[in-house]
Order: C-alpha cells, then sequence, then structure tokens
C-alpha cells in the first residue's frame, strides 16, 4: 500500500479561523439572510478612472503584452523613489533600494523566503496579521510572539513598554532573534507610533544586531491630524531595516496587486534575486497604470478616500455606542479593534463572532485568528456605507438585550 506523503511544512501552518466565519457567511446567505459585512478589509470604492485609463491605453500597446521585469519596470520604481521623497524626504536609489511586488503581500513572503535560514527566529507582535508570521513558518524558520500593548482608548503604542519587550524577547530566544517585525498603522489593532519610537527601535537594532522588516500598508488612511511616520526617516534606518508599502487600501487596487519592498540593499538586493528565479513580474500596463497613482499630480488619497473612512468610523463608533458597544477611536487605517461587549465576552471572539453573524446578521473577524492576545477583540473593517453600518448597530442593539435576557434567566 502506497505510504501517504506529510507535507510538514503546511502540516505546521494552523488551522485559518477565518475559513470558519467566511463559511458560515455563506451558508447565511444561501439562506436568504441579509449580512451586513465588515469581515474583510477589502476597499468598496472603485480605482481611481485616471488609474484605469492608463491601464486601458497601455493595454491597447502590442509592445505591452511579453514578459516584464521581476523587479518592476525602471518608471514604476523611480515613482515610489518619487513618492517617499514627496511623503517623507526619503532619497532611495530605484535601482538599488526598491523592488516592485505583487503586492506587499508576495513581496513581504518571498522576502522571508529569500532572507530566512532554517531554524532563523524573528519577533513578531501578537496580535498580527497572520502572514506576519506564517511566512517565516513556511520558511522553516520560528517566530518569537510578544504581546503588543497600547492605550484601549486611542490605541497609541505603549513604546517603552515595547522596546523592552523586544530586548526579553531577545534574551528568550534560541537562537538569537535576527529579525523584528513592524507594522504601524497596526493591522488588526490599529495602534499607531511616534517617529521617535523608530528612532529608539533602529538603535536597538544595531546595538542587537537585527533586521527589522516595517510594514506601512495603512500610511495613508489617518485621521484627526495624525500622520504615519516612516522608519526611513531615521538617519542610518536603510543598515538595518526595509519597508513594505502598497497600492491595495491607499488608492482603492486591493485586486491590482502592487506592492514595493524599500530600503536596506542586502534585504531588497536578496528579494530580487528570489524575485529572478521565480516570477516575471506584474502584467506591464498594470505597472504604467500604478505610476499615475504614485505620481504627485495624480490620485490624492488624504482627499478623496480618508474622507469616506473618517465619515464610516464616526458613524460606527457612535452608533454601536448607542447599542450599548463602546469601542476606542483610531486615528488611523481601515479598521476598528472593538473590544467584545463586556456581557459577552466571557464567550470569547470566535463563538461572539458566530453568534452576532447568526443571530445579528453581521459579520466581523474574530480576534483571537490573530493571534491569543486578540481574543477580546474583532476586526471590524469600514466597508459598508453609513446606512449599513446603522442598521448594523440596530441588530446589535437587539443582540445585546437578548443576551442580558439569557444572562438573567441562566
Amino acid at each position: 500500500m502506497f505510504e501517504e506523503i506529510q507535507f510538514d511544512k503546511i502540516n505546521r501552518l494552523p488551522k485559518y479561523i477565518f475559513a470558519e466565519i467566511n463559511d458560515l457567511k455563506m451558508a447565511e446567505r444561501r439562506a436568504g439572510k441579509d449580512i451586513i459585512d465588515f469581515s474583510m478589509g477589502n476597499p468598496d470604492a472603485r480605482t481611481p478612472q485616471p488609474i484605469i485609463d492608463k491601464l486601458c491605453e497601455t493595454a491597447q500597446r502590442d509592445k505591452t503584452h511579453g514578459y516584464s521585469a521581476s523587479k518592476g519596470i525602471y518608471k514604476l520604481r523611480l515613482a515610489m523613489t518619487k513618492w517617499y521623497k514627496r511623503k517623507y524626504n526619503v532619497d532611495l536609489d530605484p535601482n538599488s533600494e526598491v523592488v516592485a511586488t505583487m503586492g506587499s503581500k508576495e513581496g513581504y513572503v518571498h522576502l522571508v523566503q529569500a532572507i530566512s535560514n532554517p531554524g532563523d527566529v524573528a519577533i513578531v507582535p501578537d496580535p498580527t496579521y497572520p502572514i506576519h508570521s506564517q511566512a517565516f513558518i513556511l520558511a522553516g524558520a520560528n517566530v518569537e510572539k510578544m504581546e503588543l500593548k497600547f492605550n484601549e482608548e486611542t490605541f497609541e503604542l505603549d513604546e517603552e513598554a515595547f522596546i523592552e519587550d523586544v530586548k526579553e524577547a531577545l534574551d528568550n530566544s534560541l537562537p538569537r532573534a535576527k529579525f523584528l517585525i513592524l507594522n504601524f498603522p497596526h493591522n488588526p489593532t490599529t495602534v499607531t507610533v511616534t517617529p521617535e519610537f523608530y528612532q529608539r527601535v533602529v538603535a536597538l537594532a544595531k546595538e542587537e544586531r537585527f533586521y527589522i522588516i516595517s510594514d506601512i500598508a495603512y500610511a495613508d488612511i489617518t485621521f484627526d491630524g495624525y500622520k504615519t511616520p516612516s522608519i526611513l526617516e531615521v538617519e542610518g534606518a536603510k543598515d538595518v531595516a526595509v519597508e513594505a508599502y502598497t497600492l491595495s487600501k491607499s488608492y482603492n487596487m486591493a485586486g491590482w496587486r502592487v506592492g514595493f519592498v524599500v530600503g536596506n540593499k542586502k534585504l531588497v538586493g536578496a528579494l530580487e534575486s528570489i524575485k529572478s528565479w521565480l516570477d516575471y513580474g506584474m502584467f506591464t500596463p498594470i505597472q504604467v497604470a500604478a505610476t499615475v497613482a504614485l505620481d504627485e499630480h495624480g490620485y490624492v488619497p488624504e482627499e478623496q478616500i480618508i474622507p469616506r473612512y473618517l465619515k464610516r468610523r464616526d458613524v460606527m463608533l457612535e452608533s454601536f455606542a448607542n447599542a450599548g458597544w463602546k469601542m476606542g477611536k483610531p486615528s488611523a487605517s481601515m479598521f476598528i479593534w472593538g473590544k467584545i461587549p463586556e456581557i459577552c465576552r466571557d464567550m470569547g471572539s470566535m463563538e461572539f463572532s458566530k453568534r452576532l453573524l447568526v443571530e445579528a446578521g453581521v459579520a466581523v473577524s474574530p480576534g483571537i485568528g490573530f493571534g491569543k492576545y486578540g481574543d477580546q477583540y474583532v476586526r471590524i473593517a469600514l466597508i459598508e456605507n453609513e446606512n449599513r453600518i446603522r442598521q448594523a448597530a440596530r441588530n446589535i442593539k437587539k443582540f445585546i438585550k437578548k443576551i442580558e435576557a439569557e444572562k438573567l434567566k441562566g
């Protein structure tokens, strides 16, 4: 009898918790129920027309249909350097410090594949966007988790605690950790940092000899005067750090899959090398269109995308609070990291999310899917309009009253 072959790398991956919610959501919809869906971070607005027009125009040219460059066409890499110069006054070499990727997720995973040796250790804050830790598992490396501590009202990072926890994680890891993952504004928690935080963490990386991978996917979505800093603004940061950015959220281009990894030449070079073996880059018309998005005379997220998310954030916080679910106010990203209502907290995030979906018709992402320190929270994406948000609040109010009645009886 043929012996079953084991795939150890895949077996190291945990069950994808969100799949359970997605299956339940589809079952409810097939049963004819209206589900208000806040579970996925998928922008609901249209890609700006000038970007679409450039894609269509370029696709009509016969010469754009062949293989492209795996690290991205020069004009796109140049546009990224100009974006960094305008936004952060950071100088980047388009030839040695920038790689265009098929979304930041692909770039991140392939970067980890390129720079990780079996048994290497990465420090990853918990909760975390799942691929930030699982990319290392897929590469045969290991992860040292540390709790992400923050102010629950303002979602500002406890920067002092973070630095101390990194030092402790370095001491606890065996072998000593080689990488630290940063992601601010943070997914899922929306937590933000100050420029001074990056100065401290870069100094620590140089002192303790580790690399930093920073993900700023939500850099452009900020509110109430907050501006996302870049780690590359710190003098000498390119000695120890790379940063990932994507057009997915800022330009409503999630399905286009355009991202970048920039910074340290050694790490960028490793990513460029592995991509040269694995792919031929994005479809050229997509890359040309992406340069329009990044052009200084093009689409401005601050004027067109932020007002949409700001309005939804404020409507959600107010209407959900009136329904009995008070949540802290984030100053960045397209999510709210909602602490489960106290009366429901004993359920844990998975059971709460299931019951909210079935009994209130509202889909959210259970916090446990982002790590053990997320189990008292759910992630709520601001991807439904204000009317749908208010309807969700009405449904939630009835749900909470139902739970209160159950507790009284029990």
